[in-house]
């Protein structure tokens, strides 16, 4: 299983690669990004990192739809919207709880 440490050292290495390819320098990048050199240093290295960089990051090197993308609309499939009269669900349900299972064998029978 991954960790978010090291999705993180894997989303900073591929963004300074891909700076590298477009021929970026630091500097310029962190000044689209609104952010400081240091912190884009940082922030290539892996290092941990705040949801608001990346996305500066990522919108500077014009990247948005392809971070929009990963996710998923959720739209509500049309029987719920119809069972709904058309709102929109605004929470989940708890999980149902179902009785216990009971480990019943052979030979457990009571006898009348």
């Amino acid at each position: 299983m991954t960790t978010s440490q090291q999705i993180e050292q894997e989303i900073g290495l591929r963004l300074a690669r891909l700076r590298l390819a477009r021929n970026v320098t630091q500097i310029d990048l962190a000044e689209k990004a609104g952010i400081g050199v240091r912190t884009l240093r940082r922030f290539e290295a892996g290092d941990p990192s705040t949801l608001d960089t990346f996305l500066r990051v990522a919108a500077a090197l014009d990247l948005e739809q392809a971070v929009l993308s990963v996710l998923p609309e959720g739209d509500i499939r049309p029987i719920e919207r119809v069972s709904q009269k058309g709102k929109e669900r605004r929470r989940a349900s708890p999980a149902s709880e179902q009785p216990p299972k009971t480990s019943w064998t052979w030979g457990d029978d009571v006898d009348d």
